[in-house]
């Protein structure tokens, strides 16, 4: 008996073996390249497989053959231990009682502004929020709305507050008064991450956003959104939701499912996450840190990230899909063959907490950047959430803003600022302390952000860092500056891989700049072998990437390469 061990997973390398029988082997052999990162146990009576030399296709096809045969690839084998957190990680906070006598004052002093305006009503319902109380009124026949909004600060001086909208719901034909409650109740994160909503939710990427002024869950999923822009004065929530959003992934997807790229200049907001690098974080290679937080190494990530894209889109072209859920698929049903490059892909959520301190610096090649991201990488699973608190012309262009679908504003100071994020007034109304619009196109809801602290943040954290993770994080493709010229391509050829001058070797031989090729001989993984692939063209031994076909061979020779190496020594 012999065996087939290849087919490693990109993070941590878990290898498959499949028997073959003793009549397949052939005189003139090489043997077929063991897993580096994991033994596999086989019975004593077997030994190593070997193929043809001149016959590398026929064997993959065998390989692949034997391959589809296996149970389904599951992607959270190598982490098969891993708990979700649960919802006792989170606080409670006790609410406070409804003054229904405060309600019904207000219900009575409303409907007398109305009727002193000659606004007859059939009916008014009071749902009283944690920030916000809904008035919904129901007029009688040939009413205006523009008249009962040009009552407004009528009914913000009798209610005593300071300001309050006037909103017509559409689908209900009645209109809302939205009054700011004078003392505010916290709406804790915990309520939202317990709820049946939630836990029962079959959303692929759930977002919890919080709660409609009818105090339903309001929760979306992300690859339908799929990039979302958020706005708002300091203070207003921004940084809050976007932990929402982060805790609400984390409490869903599995680290071989999800990975962040989170870029944070103020540094201080994101770190917390930094302990979960071997589980949920991306980062360039060679990266000190997971967390990104200089404008630099920023704009060198989303360039990065772009390369991950088009290396996907690749990927997609080869397996004949059209999206990531599609090409998983496949991948789990063992349809692609790994040696050609194929792996699972997890979806990539990419978290950029303050926007103008990269569009101030690098504000063309930044914005080029994420206009590449914004406008086809959802349909390889990458996603933007991208928060501001500058909603001006020049940080906000016309250009990248039509890239956002969805927008989310918490309150601004004037109503230009508003029609920056929103395409429209309403944003300057809201009462704060989480108030917030969610935008899709022309359906706008009001939404109150629920509440994370930061000791909840740091327990859920601790509850994943107590578990077993990978060896490293998930590392993006090396990104070559072309106009750097310290470095070939920002690639140090003094800090070589320990292999490159075997895999140079080889592909001077084979004549082929292959990456697969590189993944088979080698037994290694994906990125790595991309890595390898980099320095090699740093070096001037393979041309530049050329789609999904081979790079071209630039040294004929193995005369001539060693030359070429001996000149880096």
């Amino acid at each position: 008996m012999g065996i087939f061990s290849f087919f490693r997973k990109k993070e941590t390398g878990q290898a498959i073996t499949t028997s073959v029988s003793e009549s397949e082997q052939y005189e003139n052999t090489i043997d077929i390249e063991q897993t580096l990162e994991e033994d596999i146990s086989v019975e004593e009576s077997t030994i190593e497989a070997v193929v043809p030399v001149n016959d590398i296709s026929t064997d993959e096809e065998l390989q692949l053959d034997l391959y589809e045969e296996l149970e389904d690839y599951d992607p959270t084998k190598d982490l098969s231990d891993y708990n979700l957190p649960s919802a006792d990680l989170l606080q409670t906070y006790e609410s406070k009682n409804t003054d229904t006598e405060e309600t019904e004052i207000a219900k009575t002093k409303i409907i007398s502004i109305l009727q002193a305006n000659n606004i007859d009503i059939i009916s008014i319902h009071v749902n009283a929020g944690y920030v916000n109380t809904l008035y919904e009124i129901v007029p009688k026949a040939g009413f205006r709305i523009s008249k009962i909004k040009q009552l407004k600060t009528d009914l913000a001086f009798a209610l005593l507050v300071p300001q309050l909208s006037v909103e017509p719901i559409m689908e209900r034909g009645i209109i809302g008064i939205i009054v700011p409650n004078k003392d505010f109740q916290v709406l804790p994160l915990q309520a939202l991450i317990a709820s049946h909503d939630f836990r029962e939710s079959d959303l692929v990427l759930p977002l919890v956003l919080g709660r409609t002024m009818k105090t339903e869950n309001f929760i979306v999923d992300l690859t339908t959104q799929p990039h979302i822009l958020i706005g708002g004065a300091t203070g207003q929530g921004k940084s809050i939701l976007l932990n929402d959003m982060i805790i609400s992934l984390l409490y869903k997807k599995h680290p071989a499912e999800l990975k962040f790229v989170l870029i944070d200049t103020h540094i201080v907001e994101f770190n917390l996450y930094s302990h979960i690098e071997k589980y949920y974080l991306a980062k360039l290679p060679g990266s000190e840190r997971a967390i990104i937080p200089d404008v630099y190494k920023a704009g060198q990530t989303l360039r990065s990230v772009c390369k991950e894209m088009d290396d996907r889109y690749d990927l997609l072209l080869k397996s004949g899909t059209k999206n990531i859920h599609d090409y998983n698929q496949k991948f789990k049903k063992r349809k692609l063959n790994p040696l050609k490059g194929h792996h699972f892909l997890p979806y990539i959520v990419i978290i950029i907490d303050e926007y103008s301190d990269l569009a101030m610096t690098y504000g063309k090649e930044t914005e080029s950047s994420l206009i590449q991201l914004t406008r086809k990488a959802h349909i390889v699973g990458i996603h933007i959430i991208l928060a501001t608190q500058r909603p001006t012309k020049n940080i906000i262009t016309g250009e990248l803003k039509a890239n956002f679908p969805v927008r989310i504003a918490f309150k601004v100071s004037a109503s230009l600022e508003s029609r920056l994020i929103i395409e429209k007034n309403g944003a300057e109304e809201l009462s704060g302390k989480g108030d917030a619009l969610y935008c899709n196109g022309m359906d706008i809801k009001r939404i109150q952000v629920p509440f994370v602290s930061t000791e909840e943040i740091e327990g859920i954290i601790s509850f994943i860092g107590s578990q077993q993770g990978y060896n490293s994080a998930y590392e993006l493709p090396e990104y070559i500056d072309v106009n750097n010229d310290d470095c070939i391509g920002n690639i140090d050829l003094n800090d070589r891989d320990p292999l490159f001058e075997e895999v140079a070797r080889l592909i001077v031989i084979h004549q082929q700049g292959s990456t697969s090729l590189i993944q088979r001989k080698f037994s290694i993984g994906y990125n790595r072998a991309g890595r390898l692939m980099t320095q090699l063209e740093g070096a001037g031994i393979v041309g530049p990437t050329m789609g999904s076909s081979p790079r071209d061979v630039l040294i004929a020779d193995e005369y001539t390469l060693e030359q070429k190496l001996n000149s880096f020594r």
